[in-house]
Parts: structure tokens; C-alpha cells; sequence
């Protein structure tokens, strides 16, 4: 019997990059996999731009309380926390 793809959530905050990779490699999981982009905008270095062009092409949703970012749904830090509680797992960056 195949198992259920569990819910996981990526919080990035200070390894953006390293989060971001993670993100994508639980992909391979077959489970499903949301991005929180929490505190401060992605730093613009080359590991993180390569990270969230794979991240965008894989069409993970990715979320902020950070503002309106390019390709991000801006929610509160409220929200994201009421969201929260709905995943398997919640993996901090």
C-alpha cells in the first residue's frame, strides 16, 4: 500500500539558501512542500537565486510576511502561523 504524501512546510530565515535546497529535495518525497519566506527578504546571492529559479520551475508555492515579493503571496505572521498547524511537519531554516 503506498503511504499518504505528508504536508511539510520550509520556514527560511537565516540558512535561505541551505532552506531552499531542502525544500527542494524533499520533492523527491512525493510529499507536499510549501516554502515560508519569514522575517527578511532572500539575500540576492547566486546560491539563492539558483535555489528559488528551481524552486519557482517545480511550482512550489511560496509565501512571505516580508511585503509583496516577486512570485511570493504576501500573508501576516498571523496567517502563516494558522497555517501552520495544518502541516506533518515544520522545518526551520
Amino acid at each position: 500500500m503506498a503511504k499518504a504524501p505528508k504536508r511539510i512546510a520550509v520556514l527560511v530565515r537565516d540558512r535561505q539558501g541551505e532552506a531552499l535546497r531542502m525544500a527542494l529535495g524533499l520533492l523527491l518525497l512525493s510529499d507536499v512542500v510549501e516554502v515560508y519566506v519569514l522575517d527578511r527578504p532572500l539575500a540576492p546571492t547566486d546560491d539563492v537565486r539558483l535555489q528559488l529559479e528551481t524552486v519557482k520551475e517545480m511550482e512550489v508555492p511560496l509565501y512571505t510576511n516580508c511585503g509583496p515579493q516577486e512570485g511570493m503571496e504576501s500573508l501576516s505572521t498571523e496567517e502563516i502561523a494558522r497555517r501552520l498547524v495544518d502541516y506533518d511537519h515544520a522545518l526551520a531554516y
